[in-house]
């Protein structure tokens, strides 16, 4: 155990960083440094912008005891950024296998979904839904809804600084390499002044982790489309009564209106897209979004993808299907092959502890998501629970299988250079 009193070094200002560096230091440690290229809400990152979705419908058990154990930090801690519309999977066939894993793991714990073969049932709860949702399924939770993802993560940033947590930022706070030598971790190489030196790192860093250590047999970073639309307040008051939607067939998710911007969110939970970007250990290439600028600069999405949120709003908001985007970005995943976080101390480097790899569903365990890092980083996890946060070593294959079973879409596809020069 790391005496509390040593230096920890926490590379990434995301919802793992935060919430490990919050946790941890509520636990008595004494000396915490978060680094990261932007003050938090980082501007770039995948635990920012406008929403994220709030739900307990998992096909795999931890992540829905998880789920539920965070659902009511939101209803507490985190109540001022939680908003309870509800939340509906819908699905364009009878049968989908993700789907019937939720179910039974939800009758098992107890639970049950509102289910319906004609998913014009949801305009009985949710009067502002006035598309045709007949040839859909869907599969309805009143507990459930959406968070406003930047405001979480600043009130989480607050709460570190409150508990004596450091941050360092832009050249200085950003991460070349890790510093090593006879199989230890022993600091960081920044891009401005001399090494920071450690006890421990813990590698935080999301979609650029691959960028400071060779994971590509564990993870791999996509990034997912998202588009944002000015509304007016009339039209934003007239979409108040939806619930977050989420068609698993096309991958296509949606949230009400964000309050006072009146802002509409669409978004797309698929294979993404890559990157080909070479790292400063050697010379790897990964997919990873830029280090050195903010990625959510550039609106910009490939064609395809942008045709298919403005399908996905045809047949859920088919009113606003040719609004004018506002904003388009690309958020992005950290992939892993059954979309298992990775929480784990390095099996052969010692000195670096790893809470990463979110898989596009970490965000809304952020009430909790911290006390199961730090019970990982204690040693005081079960052992069920390490070996399925367990990093992975190589193998032959060398080949990330991308999620849990919930994506859909295109298949993931490396961006071309003209694309990424957009990005």
């Amino acid at each position: 155990m790391v005496n509390p009193t040593e230096p920890i070094i926490i590379i990434g200002a995301g919802v793992f960083g935060l919430s490990t560096a919050y946790e941890l230091s509520s636990r008595g440690y004494k000396n915490i440094t978060v680094l990261d290229r932007f003050l938090p809400p980082v501007p770039d990152g995948s635990s920012v912008d406008i929403s994220r979705i709030i739900r307990m419908e998992y096909a795999d058990p931890v992540y829905h005891q998880m789920a539920q154990e965070a659902m009511q930090g939101w209803k507490t801690s985190f109540k001022d950024y939680y908003h309870h519309s509800g939340f509906a999977i819908l699905s364009e066939t009878s049968s989908n296998p993700y789907i019937e894993k939720i179910l039974q793991i939800t009758e098992a714990q107890g639970g049950s979904l509102d289910a319906s073969p004609n998913a014009n049932s949801l305009k009985k709860m949710y009067p502002d839904i006035r598309a045709d949702y007949s040839a859909l399924n869907a599969y309805h939770n009143s507990d459930g809804g959406w968070a406003d993802a930047e405001g979480s993560i600043r009130h989480l940033a607050n709460l570190c600084k409150i508990n004596g947590v450091s941050f360092i930022t832009g050249k200085r706070g950003t991460v070349q390499t890790l510093q090593k030598e006879g199989g230890r971790v022993n600091g960081v190489n920044v891009l401005s002044g001399e090494f920071l030196p450690t006890s421990k790192v813990i590698l935080a860093a999301g979609a650029w982790s691959n960028l400071l250590l060779d994971m590509s047999y564990a993870a791999s970073a996509s990034g997912q489309p998202v588009g944002f639309i000015q509304l007016t307040p009339e039209e934003a008051s007239n979409l108040q009564r939806i619930p977050v939607m989420i068609n698993l067939t096309s991958g296509i998710f949606a949230f009400p209106p964000q309050p006072g911007t009146n802002i509409l969110k669409v978004a797309r939970h698929s294979y993404g897209f890559g990157t080909a970007i070479k790292s400063d250990d050697g010379g790897r290439i990964v997919s990873s979004p830029k280090r050195d600028s903010n990625n959510a600069n550039q609106s910009f999405l490939p064609e395809e993808a942008d045709q298919a949120l403005r399908d996905g709003l045809r047949q859920l908001l088919p009113e606003f299907a040719n609004h004018p985007w506002s904003s388009l970005r690309l958020c992005w995943y950290t992939d892993t092959p059954e979309g298992d976080f990775i929480i784990d101390h390095h099996p052969t480097l010692k000195g670096l502890f790893l809470a990463t790899g979110g898989a596009g569903h970490a965000f809304k365990f952020l009430p909790v998501l911290g006390r199961y890092i730090a019970d990982c980083f204690e040693h005081r996890a079960s052992a069920a629970l390490r070996q399925k946060w367990r990093l992975r070593l190589p193998d032959s294959k060398k080949e990330v299988k991308i999620g849990d079973g919930s994506r859909a879409g295109p298949a993931f596809r490396i961006l071309s250079p003209e694309e990424q020069s957009k990005l």
